[in-house]
């Protein structure tokens, strides 16, 4: 597509993102239907599937040739990323949305053939909006961020998971990330990949470590990390497949290289 059809879909996307968010906003005086997915602690709830509905309706309508790639299964059958095709998540981190009423994120990423093109992260409850046009730069709300850095592994605050550790130590993490996790300045844990992905492209987090992240959960910050100069991988070092699910790593360049070295190990 050319620059004005993406500044087309830029300024929908932005739109509906809102409105989204406004319904949400809406439900907190609402009782959810909660649901369970692959255990007890994936949770799915009536506002994810009817915003991911809502998102379909609206591709649909204005670019009927466009396809889409959601977590709650109301796109299209993606098997390839010819054309352009919208990853979507609706709500990321959704036991924070259920628990807490904040800490979770609409993401959005919108491909063509396979490249980033626009990324957006949007922080429902503080109506922040984390986006990037591939080559234009990314923007937290209206202010440009700037690049981002090296960073030293001593002065590193990194997103880690402590239940994935304690829960996968078959996986010999005690020879790889304990040692990173004791080398680094500290690690968090928010609950949700959008939000440590926005972190990391704002330098409140130096690096974000997952072992398991569907598409929709890196689609949208993959592109913003990615047009700051950060670095996506997953554990070999190799660009993460956009149509599976495994680790993904992300950090800030040349600290991103000092973390391989430890998973190298």
């Amino acid at each position: 597509m050319d620059m004005t059809s993406w500044t087309k879909v830029d300024s929908l996307t932005k739109e509906w993102l809102r409105e989204a968010g406004a319904t949400i906003i809406a439900s907190f005086s609402t009782t959810l239907n909660i649901q369970t997915k692959a255990n007890a602690n994936d949770l799915v709830t009536n506002l994810d599937k009817e915003t991911e509905q809502f998102f379909t309706e609206k591709i649909k309508k204005n670019f009927p040739e466009h396809r889409i790639l959601g977590e709650e299964g109301f796109g299209d059958e993606v098997k390839d990323l010819q054309g352009i095709v919208w990853i979507i998540d609706p709500i990321d981190g959704t036991m924070n949305f259920v628990h807490q009423q904040r800490n979770f994120f609409i993401s959005i990423g919108i491909y063509e053939n396979g490249v980033g093109k626009l990324g957006y992260l949007y922080d429902v409850v503080h109506g922040e909006l984390y986006y990037a046009q591939a080559g234009e730069g990314a923007y937290w709300d209206k202010k440009k961020l700037p690049p981002l850095t090296d960073g030293k592994i001593e002065e590193a605050v990194i997103g880690l998971s402590a239940t994935w550790l304690a829960s996968n130590r078959h996986l010999d993490v005690e020879k790889t990330l304990i040692p990173l996790v004791n080398d680094v300045r500290s690690t968090r844990s928010y609950g949700s990949a959008a939000l440590e992905f926005a972190y990391v492209a704002t330098g409140r987090l130096d690096s974000y470590i997952n072992m398991r992240l569907a598409p929709w959960d890196f689609a949208g910050g993959k592109i913003i990390v990615e047009e700051l100069g950060g670095v996506v991988t997953n554990l070999k070092g190799e660009p993460v497949n956009l149509l599976e699910t495994g680790p993904v790593i992300i950090a800030r360049p040349g600290l991103h290289e000092k973390i391989m070295n430890y998973i190298k190990k």
